[in-house]
């Protein structure tokens, strides 16, 4: 499909820099591609109410770590360069991939100091050797730390890596630390947030309860590569980067349990319904999965597992928009973003929030 299709315009004020306080004030807008209404405006604390006994809430537990590094590039006979490095997935217990800026100007071999540049790594400084190259500014550091060491300096030199659209008008502080974290943010290892999960309080949690819905969690290590843009042309030209995730042999029992007894599985972000789309098979049970996904879903694909979809308004011809429109209907998605542009509805990471039902065909 033509990627101009999922273009739309935004105006600048909509972009959210702050979370809703408390989080579960944030306003949701419902969609209901088959219902009357369509659309329908609620707030985040209202979710109880648009689910039932026996329905299955699955959320992903990453937690963000401070993946935003910024140090000087050493190389022998050429001048110290600044550089800032987005780390995004880990592939060995010294090793990430991460996207460099600027990257032209890094090659394999060059030595990057991360943190106060001449003092030990105890005292704040991070060094990695860049072992590969690759295309798009991306890189893979060999770190000269490794495992627990290595968690211990990213925490210490890092930062947390809000994402462009916020960064571009302010600098990360100590409050991000704690609104860029869901509350059952565990499994360390994100560079962003599952940020439909920003919406959860623990009130919000005991009302769910109370309504005896489900709560499940599954891992998807949420990469940088969500907030590239697509650059291609097509939808069959780009290339998703691909992030680690972890259904349990437990969860994935469960979540089948919830659906052969007729309740709805009902995912918390993009990022927990594209993880179970990868463990779905072609008959829609859910199987244990552990590894990487690259899934790229784009109208016309077939859901196999997740009957709801709680997420954010994402951005203009970006991969998520696609997803949403695949699970709702292009039209409908269109109708839904113009509807929440046009009534003060906040965007992306720390904005409101909507709940989908999937389009029937």
């Amino acid at each position: 499909m033509r990627v101009d299709l999922f273009d739309f315009d935004l105006p600048d004020d909509s972009i959210a820099l702050r979370p809703a306080s408390p989080r579960d004030h944030a306003r949701m807008l419902i969609v209901k591609p088959d219902g009357d209404p369509v659309l329908a405006d609620r707030n985040a604390f209202d979710l109880p109410s648009f689910l039932k006994a026996g329905d299955a809430l699955v959320f992903n537990d990453t937690r963000v770590i401070p993946a935003q590094l910024e140090g000087v590039r050493l190389r022998e006979g050429a001048e110290r360069t600044a550089v800032s490095c987005t780390l995004h997935m880990r592939v060995a217990a010294n090793r990430w991939k991460a996207f460099a800026r600027p990257g032209k100007r890094i090659k394999q071999g060059d030595r990057i100091e991360f943190g106060n540049s001449g003092e030990t790594c105890v005292l704040g400084t991070l060094a990695a050797t860049v072992a590969e190259k690759g295309e798009a500014g991306e890189i893979d550091l060999a770190f000269d730390l490794s495992g627990p060491d290595l968690d211990q300096a990213i925490a210490t030199v890092g930062h947390i890596p809000l994402p462009p659209y916020i960064a571009a008008k302010r600098h990360e502080d100590a409050q991000d630390r704690a609104d860029y974290q869901t509350i059952y943010a565990r499994e360390e290892g994100a560079v962003a947030a599952p940020t439909a999960g920003l919406h959860f309080t623990p009130d919000l949690f005991d009302k769910l309860d109370a309504a005896g819905v489900e709560r499940h969690f599954v891992t998807l290590h949420v990469g940088a590569g969500t907030f590239l843009p697509v650059k291609a042309e097509d939808t069959t030209e780009h290339k998703m980067h691909e992030e680690i995730g972890h259904v349990s042999a437990e969860t994935a029992q469960k979540l089948n349990a919830v659906k052969a007894r007729g309740g709805r599985v009902v995912c918390v972000g993009t990022t927990s319904l594209r993880l179970l789309e990868s463990a779905a098979s072609e008959e829609g049970d859910i199987l244990p999965f552990a590894g990487p996904t690259g899934i790229f879903i784009t109208p016309g694909y077939r859901f196999r597992a997740v009957d709801m979809l709680m997420t954010n308004f994402h951005l203009p011809k970006s991969t998520l928009f696609m997803l949403v429109s695949a699970f709702a209907g292009l039209e409908t998605m269109r109708d839904a973003y113009a509807h929440a542009i046009a009534d003060g509805y906040r965007f992306y990471s720390y904005g409101d929030t909507s709940l989908l039902h999937r389009k029937h065909d």
